[in-house]
Protein backbone atom coordinates (compact mmCIF):
# COMPACT_ATOMS: atom_id res chain seq x y z
CA UNK A 1 0.00 0.00 0.00
CA UNK A 2 1.25 3.43 -0.75
CA UNK A 3 0.23 6.76 0.83
CA UNK A 4 0.11 10.20 -0.73
CA UNK A 5 2.46 12.69 0.41
CA UNK A 6 0.86 16.66 -0.75
CA UNK A 7 4.36 16.56 -3.39
CA UNK A 8 3.37 13.43 -5.28
CA UNK A 9 5.81 11.34 -3.57
CA UNK A 10 4.35 8.24 -1.93
CA UNK A 11 5.60 6.26 1.08
CA UNK A 12 5.11 2.42 1.49
CA UNK A 13 4.18 0.43 4.63
CA UNK A 14 7.69 -0.30 4.69
CA UNK A 15 8.12 3.46 5.87
CA UNK A 16 5.96 3.67 8.09
CA UNK A 17 6.29 0.48 10.27
CA UNK A 18 4.07 -0.19 13.17
CA UNK A 19 6.61 -0.13 16.08
CA UNK A 20 3.80 -1.60 18.35
CA UNK A 21 4.36 -5.12 17.59
CA UNK A 22 5.23 -8.28 18.79
CA UNK A 23 8.83 -8.18 17.31
CA UNK A 24 9.96 -4.33 17.72
CA UNK A 25 14.14 -5.30 18.38
CA UNK A 26 13.69 -7.18 14.34
CA UNK A 27 11.63 -3.88 13.18
CA UNK A 28 14.46 -1.10 14.73
CA UNK A 29 16.89 -3.49 12.75
CA UNK A 30 15.43 -3.42 9.40
CA UNK A 31 15.20 0.48 10.16
CA UNK A 32 19.11 0.80 11.16
CA UNK A 33 19.88 -1.29 8.16
CA UNK A 34 17.44 0.90 6.07
CA UNK A 35 18.67 4.56 7.51
CA UNK A 36 22.04 4.32 9.48
CA UNK A 37 24.41 5.41 6.99
CA UNK A 38 22.38 7.98 5.37
CA UNK A 39 21.54 9.73 8.64
CA UNK A 40 25.19 8.96 9.63
CA UNK A 41 26.39 11.10 6.57
CA UNK A 42 23.87 13.85 7.16
CA UNK A 43 24.99 14.26 11.09
CA UNK A 44 28.60 13.67 10.04
CA UNK A 45 28.54 16.54 7.42
CA UNK A 46 27.31 18.51 10.64
CA UNK A 47 29.09 17.41 13.59
CA UNK A 48 32.15 15.33 12.37
CA UNK A 49 33.46 12.92 14.38
CA UNK A 50 30.33 13.06 16.80
CA UNK A 51 28.15 11.01 14.00
CA UNK A 52 28.70 7.78 15.50
CA UNK A 53 27.78 8.76 19.11
CA UNK A 54 24.73 11.09 17.80
CA UNK A 55 23.43 8.03 15.10
CA UNK A 56 23.62 5.72 18.19
CA UNK A 57 21.57 7.95 20.62
CA UNK A 58 19.18 8.98 17.67
CA UNK A 59 18.14 4.93 17.42
CA UNK A 60 18.22 4.23 21.27
CA UNK A 61 15.86 7.44 22.07
CA UNK A 62 13.84 5.71 18.69
CA UNK A 63 13.89 2.24 20.31
CA UNK A 64 12.90 4.15 23.79
CA UNK A 65 10.38 6.21 22.77
CA UNK A 66 8.73 3.94 20.01
CA UNK A 67 5.53 4.27 21.54
CA UNK A 68 5.21 7.61 20.66
CA UNK A 69 5.78 7.15 17.16
CA UNK A 70 2.61 7.44 15.12
CA UNK A 71 2.59 6.23 11.66
CA UNK A 72 -0.01 8.82 10.88
CA UNK A 73 2.06 11.47 11.13
CA UNK A 74 5.17 10.78 9.19
CA UNK A 75 7.71 7.90 7.72
CA UNK A 76 10.34 6.34 10.00
CA UNK A 77 12.73 8.15 8.03
CA UNK A 78 11.19 11.97 8.98
CA UNK A 79 11.12 10.29 12.35
CA UNK A 80 14.36 9.41 12.72
CA UNK A 81 15.74 12.97 11.54
CA UNK A 82 13.83 14.47 13.94
CA UNK A 83 15.29 12.79 16.62
CA UNK A 84 18.26 13.57 15.20
CA UNK A 85 17.57 16.91 14.94
CA UNK A 86 16.67 17.84 18.41
CA UNK A 87 20.14 15.87 19.63
CA UNK A 88 22.24 18.04 17.20
CA UNK A 89 20.39 21.03 18.53
CA UNK A 90 22.07 19.83 22.09
CA UNK A 91 25.30 20.24 20.00
CA UNK A 92 24.72 23.50 18.12
CA UNK A 93 27.51 25.11 20.17
CA UNK A 94 29.87 23.21 19.07
CA UNK A 95 28.42 23.15 15.49
CA UNK A 96 28.30 26.94 15.88
CA UNK A 97 32.04 26.93 16.94
CA UNK A 98 33.22 25.21 14.14
CA UNK A 99 31.86 26.92 11.50
CA UNK A 100 33.23 30.26 12.81
CA UNK A 101 36.38 28.49 12.83
CA UNK A 102 36.09 27.58 9.45
CA UNK A 103 35.04 31.36 8.45
CA UNK A 104 37.98 32.70 10.53
CA UNK A 105 40.23 30.71 8.93
CA UNK A 106 38.96 31.65 5.12
CA UNK A 107 39.45 35.24 6.21
CA UNK A 108 42.85 35.06 7.60
CA UNK A 109 44.23 33.17 4.63
CA UNK A 110 42.36 35.45 1.94
CA UNK A 111 44.00 38.49 3.91
CA UNK A 112 47.53 36.57 4.51
CA UNK A 113 48.09 35.22 0.68
CA UNK A 114 49.28 37.25 -2.44
CA UNK A 115 47.05 37.82 -5.80
CA UNK A 116 47.80 34.35 -6.98
CA UNK A 117 46.67 32.44 -4.18
CA UNK A 118 43.38 34.22 -3.80
CA UNK A 119 42.65 33.36 -7.75
CA UNK A 120 43.54 29.93 -6.78
CA UNK A 121 40.87 29.79 -3.62
CA UNK A 122 38.22 31.06 -5.84
CA UNK A 123 37.72 28.21 -7.90
CA UNK A 124 39.38 25.72 -4.93
CA UNK A 125 35.86 24.25 -3.61
CA UNK A 126 37.77 23.81 0.01
CA UNK A 127 37.99 27.61 0.05
CA UNK A 128 34.26 27.72 -0.64
CA UNK A 129 33.08 25.36 1.43
CA UNK A 130 34.71 27.65 4.26
CA UNK A 131 33.24 31.26 2.90
CA UNK A 132 29.78 28.81 3.08
CA UNK A 133 30.31 28.17 6.78
CA UNK A 134 30.36 32.04 7.53
CA UNK A 135 27.06 32.19 6.01
CA UNK A 136 26.29 28.92 7.54
CA UNK A 137 26.94 30.00 11.04
CA UNK A 138 25.10 33.08 10.73
CA UNK A 139 21.64 31.79 10.05
CA UNK A 140 19.17 30.93 12.54
CA UNK A 141 18.62 27.56 14.04
CA UNK A 142 15.97 26.63 12.29
CA UNK A 143 16.65 28.28 9.24
CA UNK A 144 19.97 26.22 9.04
CA UNK A 145 17.88 22.41 10.05
CA UNK A 146 15.50 23.25 7.47
CA UNK A 147 18.73 23.62 4.82
CA UNK A 148 20.73 21.11 5.84
CA UNK A 149 18.10 18.26 6.07
CA UNK A 150 16.93 19.47 2.57
CA UNK A 151 20.48 19.96 1.03
CA UNK A 152 22.56 17.31 3.10
CA UNK A 153 19.70 14.52 3.99
CA UNK A 154 17.76 14.84 0.93
CA UNK A 155 14.54 15.38 2.98
CA UNK A 156 12.09 16.44 0.88
CA UNK A 157 9.54 19.50 1.80
CA UNK A 158 7.06 17.44 3.48
CA UNK A 159 9.69 14.96 5.51
CA UNK A 160 11.20 18.17 6.94
CA UNK A 161 8.42 19.26 8.15
CA UNK A 162 7.60 15.63 10.09
CA UNK A 163 10.99 16.18 11.36
CA UNK A 164 10.51 19.27 12.60
CA UNK A 165 6.55 19.43 13.57
CA UNK A 166 5.96 22.51 11.40
CA UNK A 167 3.86 23.33 8.65
CA UNK A 168 5.41 22.37 5.01
CA UNK A 169 4.72 26.05 4.07
CA UNK A 170 7.22 27.42 6.64
CA UNK A 171 9.73 24.91 5.71
CA UNK A 172 9.09 25.84 2.19
CA UNK A 173 9.29 29.77 3.36
CA UNK A 174 12.49 29.43 5.53
CA UNK A 175 14.03 27.26 2.07
CA UNK A 176 13.39 30.11 -0.15
CA UNK A 177 14.71 32.97 2.46
CA UNK A 178 17.92 31.02 3.47
CA UNK A 179 18.71 30.62 -0.52
CA UNK A 180 18.00 34.27 -1.25
CA UNK A 181 20.67 34.64 2.07
CA UNK A 182 22.78 32.50 0.38
CA UNK A 183 22.92 34.15 -2.54
CA UNK A 184 23.49 37.39 -1.16
CA UNK A 185 25.73 35.94 0.60
CA UNK A 186 28.01 34.66 -2.40
CA UNK A 187 27.47 37.61 -4.26
CA UNK A 188 28.78 39.71 -1.79
CA UNK A 189 31.66 37.47 -1.41
CA UNK A 190 32.14 37.73 -5.02
CA UNK A 191 31.80 41.58 -4.93
CA UNK A 192 34.79 42.00 -2.49
CA UNK A 193 37.21 39.47 -3.66
CA UNK A 194 36.86 41.41 -7.21
CA UNK A 195 37.20 44.64 -5.56
CA UNK A 196 40.60 43.08 -3.98
CA UNK A 197 42.08 41.83 -7.54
Amino acid sequence: MMTEHADGGGASDADRPDLSGPHPARIFGHLFDRHSRPLHRYLARRVGDLADDLVGETFLIAFQTRAGYDPGRGTARSWLYGIATNLLRRHVRQEVRGLRAAARAAGSAAGAEDHDNRVADQVDASARARLLAGALVALEPGDRDVLLLTSWAGLDSNEVAEALGIPVGTVRSRLHRVRQRLRAHASNTEHLRSGDE
